[in-house]
């Protein structure tokens, strides 16, 4: 058996939902009220441009009346108005909104109508305890009709005397949202969600300054600017146009970079100004600055959904009639508009760099520290724009010289491929602190980045994925010959235990709570003797970690330092001919006869380990008491920032002997 039928929904049921959860913030009832008195408005004046009214259309503006003692709140409007059967059809049966109705009747004339779920005239309950309608239809021998409700389900609908055609929607504001019949807040709520409305907003008189306070002036106080810079064409708006705008949206803000202009009509609806704000070295960048709006009425300025995450970074307006918002229009709903929209604007804003990058390059430069952390941003984020980018983004070299990313690459190729045919890009973050690196790479004939970006460990992990034959090395990562290898380098020949005496020796003067990779090389004769440096892949992937790039055990294990032993620098030399004279070769003692037996065995190793401790015991007391060896290594540290306290002072009473001795 089955049976069909109709859900059923009472208003005794659905009031008190309108009333206290339809809406998240109680302040949009205001918002919705005027929009509802705009669309009236602009249906009147779409009724005149049809020849369908003849009459005249008088002063169309809507205007707000507030008695604060009385705490009276008026919405009040000369559009179309309603008849009795009107207001029994669109106030009376809940989410009836006529906006559907008149848009496909009048397409042609209007396409503005902002209104279109029905409900938001019902916001006024959640700030009132009653709401009266008075209001007179356009249409010929109309008359006047007053509506009035108590927030119940149950109103009251009469004829009344009205004069004018038109809505006044009248408030008695409840006392528990006595905010509401304050005049600095409604002003407040005008300026937010109204000033751009596309109809006059007026709320009281300008006021001037005279005899030592305010007064009102004869002038009605229109807070709205009924069209707004978007909305007119390019051709028509100057340089200065789009600066002073962006002064009025954002007050106390340094001028942008850059602006784009949005006018799409096809497939969706779409105009707005996007800025390019000036974005200092760091990713706590406030969002959120982005307004959105539906046909000139403020909605929202969180734009998280519309637009990709790094676009969230720029400044501006967006204003669409095809955003898809959520019956309170207080957020957005997901829809296949919205995926077009972001890829519209992602598209927009990687054309704009584009031309900027072809026809205006030295503008581009110049703001291009200012602007490389956002463009590194969409670049990670999305794969899109980093494929576009690739074609304008800048790199810029320790000279303040900036290059695009292949004319880099085809300037340095030449000098900076390596013996596996790989071009190596040589990078530093830190120009000072990395200064002696950068100058032993000048001296090669090579060119150093400077990445000094917060996003720039992931940042260059991208490069590498997306450009052939290429790795980044930083310039303090290996001695400059090992970065750029040439050729396969002679090592030095040590044995197994001459390597493990090498380690003790340094490990024992090398501060503890790091981890350190003691090697030999051959760097030549004039040389560092021992250069420190960070792995690139460990010191690039604990950067990554830091920021937050999802490996964070990389964050949790130890620094890690490579400790290059220059084995050709004569004071290393002297140290191991000190440690020859001074430290005797580690008893070898014979293993243990395989048939022997178990403790035997265990006496052998017992006594190897004895042998092998008192060798570290006696490397470990030379390497304290070697003066040359503390010195290149306190040195060592010293360039990269690791000898502080009492380690650094005792560098400098041992610089100062040595200068002593040597010159008294």
């Amino acid at each position: 058996m089955s049976t069909t039928g109709k859900i059923g929904v009472t208003t005794e049921n659905i009031f008190p939902v309108i009333k206290k959860f339809l809406y998240s913030d109680h302040e949009i009832f205001l918002r919705e009220l005027v929009a509802n008195a705009v669309d009236a408005t602009q249906k009147m004046k779409a009724l005149a441009s049809s020849g369908e009214f003849k009459g005249e259309l008088g002063n169309l503006q809507v205007e707000i009346q507030l008695d604060e003692d009385a705490k009276v709140l008026k919405i009040i409007d000369n559009g179309i108005g309603m008849t009795e059967e009107e207001v029994d059809k669109y106030i009376n049966q809940i989410a009836f909104s006529s906006a559907g109705e008149f848009l496909e009747k009048y397409k042609d004339q209007l396409s503005s109508i902002i209104g279109h779920f029905g409900l938001g005239f019902y916001s006024a309950f959640m700030v009132a305890k009653t709401v009266t309608i008075e209001t007179l239809s356009w249409k010929d021998g109309a008359k006047g009709v007053k509506w009035t409700c108590d927030g119940s389900p149950e109103y009251k609908m009469e004829s009344c005397e009205k004069a004018d055609r038109g809505t006044v929607i009248t408030l008695q504001i409840d006392e528990e949202e006595k905010e509401y019949a304050e005049k600095g807040r409604i002003q407040g709520l005008l300026n937010k969600y109204c000033k751009f409305m596309p109809v006059p907003v007026v709320f009281g008189k300008e006021q001037e300054w005279k005899d030592g306070k305010y007064v009102d002036t004869e002038k009605d106080n229109v807070i709205n600017k009924i069209e707004p810079l978007w909305a007119k064409k390019p051709s028509e708006l100057k340089e200065e146009d789009y600066m002073e705008f962006y002064r009025n949206l954002y007050p106390m803000q340094e001028d942008p970079l850059f602006y784009i202009h949005l006018n799409v009509d096809y497939p969706f609806n779409l105009t707005g100004i996007l800025y390019f704000p000036k974005i200092k070295n760091n990713v706590e960048i406030s969002r959120n600055k982005i307004q959105l709006y539906c046909n000139q009425m403020f909605v929202t300025d969180s734009v998280d959904n519309i637009v990709p995450d790094f676009l969230t970074l720029l400044h501006g307006v967006i204003d669409s009639p095809d955003i898809p918002l959520n019956v309170s229009r207080s957020y957005l709903q997901s829809d296949a508009n919205v995926k077009k929209i972001s890829t519209y604007i992602t598209k927009k804003v990687a054309d704009r760099l584009d031309d900027i990058f072809k026809n205006e390059r030295q503008a581009l430069e110049e703001k291009w520290d200012n602007l490389k952390l956002f463009i590194e941003y969409g670049m990670l984020s999305d794969e899109k724009f980093c494929d576009r980018a690739m074609k304008f983004c800048l790199l810029k070299n320790t000279e303040g010289k900036y290059f695009g990313i292949e004319d880099y690459r085809k300037a340095i190729e030449t000098e900076q491929t390596d013996k596996d045919k790989k071009v190596v890009f040589l990078y530093a973050t830190d120009a000072q602190a990395q200064y002696s690196f950068i100058e032993a790479a000048k001296g090669k004939g090579y060119d150093v980045l400077l990445l000094d970006c917060q996003l720039d460990s992931h940042f260059v992990n991208l490069l590498e994925t997306k450009l052939e034959n290429v790795k980044f090395a930083r310039v303090d990562s290996d001695s400059i010959d090992n970065l750029i290898l040439k050729e396969e380098k002679i090592r030095p020949e040590l044995s197994e235990a001459e390597n493990a005496d090498l380690g003790v020796i340094f490990k024992t003067v090398l501060p503890e709570g790091n981890e350190y990779f003691v090697q030999a090389d051959n760097l030549g004769e004039t040389a560092a003797p021992v250069l420190l440096t960070q792995n690139e892949f460990m010191r690039r992937y604990r950067e990554m970690s830091a920021m937050g790039g999802g490996m964070n055990f990389y964050g949790e294990m130890p620094s890690s330092y490579n400790v290059t032993v220059n084995m050709q620098n004569p004071l290393i030399a002297k140290i191991m001919e000190a440690k020859m004279a001074q430290v005797k070769p580690e008893d070898v003692i014979p293993d243990a006869d395989k048939d022997a037996s178990e403790e035997v065995k265990k006496t052998v190793e017992d006594a190897k380990a004895a042998a092998s401790q008192a060798h570290r015991t006696e490397l470990q007391s030379f390497a304290r008491s070697n003066e040359i060896l503390k010195q290149i290594t306190d040195l060592a540290l010293l360039s990269n920032g690791l000898l502080t306290g009492k380690a650094l002072s005792d560098f400098i009473s041992r610089s100062a002997k040595v200068i002593e001795d040597a010159y008294l």
